[in-house]
């Protein structure tokens, strides 16, 4: 971590921080009110034109390493007369204070208040920080509802995975963005500073409707939505001509011509993360029905062997971080990891940098790639997603992997050294029973066998990792109806038994789960219409607050909530949640385009209903999921061919690197 500087803080125009100061003694861990960091960027008010505040909704421990905020921080703040700064949830404690100061909520970077900016970027994730979003816009001083919102506050736009669905936050926010952001935000930037220069003609409405002209900027307020006698909508439709039916998403193609982020930021208090993460790939074409990520970000798009290391060697020199984290959603897939792995690996021989991939495909895993990982002596943590406890589960799912395969797989980690591995595993599937949730028992104790036999030793653990199954829009799970929360406790209940029903085996084993709750909340708010934002402002008002923590979640408040709002309209909470879906019913999300036939999809859950399983179409012929012609985009994946060099070893802790060249 980088050090607060003792130089006095210069004085910056629009700054809270003489009223922020003073309450930062009485809240706990005020640095990460303070700004500063390595990377952060402050620039003169007066000489920008477009003025950006960007917010992961969230405490700033989870927020500050969110690699979209920061390329996208970086990005906007290359630009001359453009100025970007950051902004993230307060805790209860500091929010408390700022209401009883008038304090409003500010960005880290200079602390100007965010009502003072023109664009007010948010990224979503997850839905659960819907509730932050809203409590961020009061502290802000911007009427809640964009409806009341005059020219003198910001334009509110959401991102990120969650805006491929902001129905349920229709009412809040101006604006959403479809798919990658880096070409979008230059494109409303371009918009907003033209708007402005010509003397902000029309108002708020103009550059609203100068945004939805360019068919890839969602402006809920532009379109009317119909519903059924039975509570279904009946349709999605512009409320003027000029916008279109449909918004489409965006796409960065080549990812080596963005090769952010540049100057990562270092944090000042203890996050999530610490290290420098690069995105060797963006997109996945592996199938699994429930994964939203991997749907909404296709096509396959993979970033160069040398861009990659010449990302590290800039990220590593600015930062000084010991640990590169090369990110995907399957980062074992890239078709040069062997070489980018070694190469890396032996160009940081003898320091004390670290390589990690996320969450890794038991079929992509093997010794070599072990080896790479392990070179420095370091191991950093290895998690492996089956997904499912049983075979059939793994067939519904399109998780293609078998019970060997795994074994065979972690007993690779085990003989490399690793003692210690993580599986992470699904709860509450489509078709799921008592007896596909128990086989991950079995599974578990096998892998502690087979370790300790390849070892000879005891040492040897592994962990189940446990998540509530919510189906997200845009994936062939769409349709389906969730698991009750009481059924999902039940079953972990039974599996929890089932882990220690051998106590040689099962203190070996740790077990970490999420019950069922936050995971029917989730559901409403991804597939959640318009009429959900009454729930999510209510249990705001009754003190919802950074819902995604165990501590602070409600259920109770939730569905009290639900029960209080959603019977004016005709539906409940099981309407939206434990309610199957039929071919012809009209999604809220239909009208917003990832590129994915909707026909294609309700093959795939067909598919998914009869066990049959769907190749990854990287090495298979195409099977019209519809995105590389709707979206005009094609898969990028190699090999180039190219490697990292020159491979000079770099001895001690040193961090400098020549700079990789193509061969």
């Amino acid at each position: 971590m980088s050090v607060p500087s003792t130089t006095p803080r210069p004085t910056v125009a629009n700054s809270v921080w003489s009223r922020l100061e003073p309450l930062l003694p009485q809240v706990t861990k005020p640095i990460q009110y303070v700004g500063g960091e390595l990377g952060a960027v402050v620039k003169d008010w007066d000489a920008a034109t477009v003025r950006w505040a960007l917010m992961y909704p969230d405490a700033y421990e989870v927020g500050l390493p969110n690699q979209g905020v920061q390329i996208l921080y970086e990005v906007l703040n290359e630009l001359p007369d453009v100025l970007a700064e950051r902004t993230y949830a307060v805790w209860p404690d500091l929010e408390k204070l700022m209401r009883t100061h008038g304090v409003p909520q500010f960005t880290v970077d200079a602390h100007r208040s965010v009502r003072g900016f023109d664009v007010f970027g948010v990224s979503f994730s997850t839905e659960l920080g819907y509730t932050n979003l809203l409590n961020a816009i009061d502290l802000a001083g911007i009427p809640l509802l964009a409806a009341d919102r005059t020219d003198a506050d910001p334009v509110i736009v959401a991102g990120g995975h969650a805006a491929f669905n902001p129905e349920p936050i229709a009412d809040f926010v101006d604006a959403a963005v479809l798919g990658d952001g880096e070409e979008a935000v230059l494109e409303i930037t371009a918009i907003v500073r033209e708007w402005k220069a010509e003397g902000s003609p029309g108002g708020r409405d103009e550059l609203l409707l100068r945004l939805a002209r360019t068919e890839s900027v969602y402006v809920p307020r532009f379109y009317d939505v119909d519903y059924l006698p039975d509570g279904r909508i009946q349709r999605v439709v512009p409320n003027r001509a000029d916008v279109p039916f449909r918004v489409h998403k965006r796409t960065t193609m080549d990812l080596d011509a963005w090769p952010y982020p540049k100057k990562p930021l270092v944090p000042l208090a203890e996050t999530v993360h610490e290290r420098y993460a690069v995105e060797i790939f963006r997109g996945c074409t592996r199938g699994c029905r429930f994964c939203q990520a991997g749907m909404i970000t296709r096509p396959v798009r993979e970033r160069s062997i040398t861009t990659v290391g010449q990302m590290v060697q800039q990220g590593l020199e600015f930062s000084g971080f010991h640990e590169v984290g090369l990110l995907s959603l399957s980062s074992a897939d890239h078709s040069e990891i062997g070489d980018m792995c070694s190469g890396l690996a032996q160009q940081y021989e003898g320091t004390n940098v670290s390589l990690s991939l996320p969450s890794t495909r038991v079929d992509a895993f093997n010794i070599d790639l072990a080896q790479e990982l392990s070179r420095n002596g370091r191991r950093t943590g290895l998690t492996f997603a089956p997904e499912g406890g049983s075979e059939r589960i793994r067939r519904v799912i399109n998780k293609m992997v078998s019970k060997e395969d795994l074994i065979r797989t972690v007993v690779t980690a085990y003989t490399n050294g690793w003692r210690q591995v993580k599986l992470y595993f699904m709860c509450g599937l489509p078709t799921e029973t008592d007896a596909d949730v128990l086989e991950i028992a079995d599974m578990a104790h096998e892998v502690i066998k087979a370790g300790r036999a390849a070892t000879g030793s005891k040492d040897i653990r592994c962990t189940v990792s446990i998540g509530g199954f919510v189906p997200k829009p845009h994936t062939p799970f769409q349709w389906a109806p969730m698991e009750r929360p009481e059924v999902i406790d039940g079953r972990l209940k039974l599996l929890k038994q089932a882990i220690n029903a051998d106590r040689s085996l099962g203190r070996a084993i740790g077990f970490r789960y999420h019950d069922g709750e936050p995971s029917m909340i989730e559901g409403l708010l991804s597939r959640g219409d318009r009429r959900v934002g009454s729930v999510i402002r209510r249990v705001w008002e009754n003190g919802g607050r950074f819902d995604g923590w165990s501590e602070h979640f409600s259920f109770q408040r939730w569905v009290d909530a639900a029960a209080e709002v959603l019977p004016t309209f005709g539906v409940d909470l099981d309407w939206y949640t434990t309610r199957e879906r039929d071919e012809l019913e009209v999604l809220p999300w239909d009208h917003l385009d990832s590129g994915l036939d909707k026909d294609w999809l309700w093959q795939d859950w067909q598919d998914a209903l009869s066990e049959y399983e769907q190749d990854d179409c990287r090495w298979t012929p195409c099977f019209d999921c519809g995105v590389c012609p709707a979206m005009d985009t094609e898969i990028q994946i190699g090999p180039t061919g190219r490697k990292l060099l020159p491979l000079t070893p770099i001895t001690g802790t040193g961090l400098r690197v020549p700079t990789p060249a193509a061969q």
